[in-house]
């Protein structure tokens, strides 16, 4: 996951636009808060990246952690979200030191490519100590081991369809063919997940799990599963 930390904390040309990245992050907050199941809630983002709409994701909830690696983001996170009394912005060593049972919703989107399968299972562990018995853990936008680059080429050219930014996505995907993102794809890879797979490797984290019809975000060929803590005999 290293090399991808290094790459977010680098200036990327990851989104096609102001608009699309704006869009991005106003459409996984709206789905994020679909999932808050209470105003009182304590909800964290693992991996949360720059998370431009999380003040609305606090507004829906009593407390919102974001979970962030790169250091360079954790601190822009920090300035942006200081004078917000709702959003506490934490590194992914810091998760270790919270109490245990203190989290209500968990949400892991679009970061399960980025790490190998033992930092998965790290990842799953903490946050299994972190949830409340009654706590549901998200994980979106898995990618799937059938579904190409093509799929996200499609589904990103829709999105910028409906959206308005359609001439700056194909601008951007040309741009993306030549950029150190399409390297470090090449060279490090991405982690994919069939959805059988997925559930079995939530199961040994002590999650029951399934997927659910609709995924986080724009894609609809990649899978969102939801975990509630397996009850232990």
């Amino acid at each position: 996951m290293d090399d991808w930390i290094d790459y977010y904390d680098s200036t990327h040309t990851i989104y096609a636009s102001k608009l699309h990245r704006d869009l991005h992050f106003e459409l996984i907050a709206r789905d994020i808060i679909g999932y808050i199941g209470s105003p009182d809630a304590v909800v964290l983002d693992y991996a949360c990246g720059e998370a431009l709409s999380a003040a609305k994701v606090a507004d829906a909830c009593g407390m919102l952690y974001l979970a962030e690696p790169a250091p360079g983001v954790r601190g822009r996170l920090i300035a942006r979200f200081a004078p917000n009394t709702k959003i506490r912005v934490r590194s992914l060593e810091d998760l270790r030191k919270m109490a245990e049972h203190s989290i209500d919703l968990v949400v892991m989107n679009s970061v399960t490519q980025y790490m190998t399968a033992e930092e998965l299972d790290s990842a799953f562990a903490t946050i299994r100590r972190l949830l409340k018995p009654g706590g549901r853990l998200v994980v979106g936008d898995v990618l799937r081991p059938e579904v190409g680059m093509a799929k996200d080429v499609i589904a990103l050219l829709r999105f910028a369809a409906s959206h308005g930014f359609l001439r700056d996505a194909l601008i951007g995907l040309v741009s993306t063919a030549l950029s150190d993102y399409r390297q470090l794809r090449s060279r490090v890879g991405l982690q994919r997940y069939g959805e059988a797979e997925m559930i079995k490797k939530l199961a040994a984290s002590g999650f029951s799990a399934s997927r659910v019809a609709v995924n986080i975000g724009h894609n609809p060929w990649r899978m969102t599963f939801v975990g509630r803590p397996a009850l232990t005999v």
